[in-house]
């Protein structure tokens, strides 16, 4: 037989298998951590949702000024409805939220609202001074979950104090 002048190169046989078989491990590590991801986004995303509840209710709290004797709030159906609650210490207000961080369902609401998927709970304590009130707010998912009797998927906290 006659040798060709060209030297043609190629891959065995054992090559092909091997790389293949690098390949396929490599896609199946890959495919394992799909699910980790996923559920790492999704707890992103729901305590950035609980952060911002966190924030309008902040925002309503602080919106709500002392009113001298015998004046009427102006607040009307804007907000939470959380005017005059300051003086209701150590009595926790609950407001539900959806997955868009809109409120559903009243104040204390019971029982909770199908479509609710957050729970704020807030803890109005003793003021140090006649002008600071002080607050305790939780955010917990899912809403049907109490963290009072069980164990929520997830929560946010923080504790706030308002100069008025």
């Amino acid at each position: 037989m006659k040798r060709s002048l060209h030297p043609t190169s190629a891959f065995s046989l054992v090559e092909l298998v091997l790389a293949l078989g690098l390949a396929a491990f490599c896609l199946i590590a890959v495919m394992g951590m799909l699910p980790v991801g996923l559920k790492t986004q999704q707890a992103g995303v729901q305590q950035t949702t609980a952060n911002q509840i966190i924030s309008q209710i902040l925002g309503d709290l602080r919106a709500d000024v002392r009113l001298p004797p015998g004046q009427a709030s102006k607040e009307q159906d804007q907000g939470f409805n959380l005017h005059g609650h300051w003086a209701a210490v150590a009595t926790p207000d609950t407001l539900y939220f959806t997955n868009g961080a809109t409120q559903t369902g009243s104040v204390n609401a019971s029982p909770v609202p199908a479509d609710a998927v957050f729970r704020a709970k807030i803890t109005y304590l003793f003021p140090p001074t006649a002008t600071t009130s002080l607050a305790d707010i939780t955010v917990s998912w899912p809403a049907q979950v109490d963290p009072t009797t069980g164990v929520p998927a997830g929560s946010v906290e923080t504790f706030i104090a308002v100069n008025r």
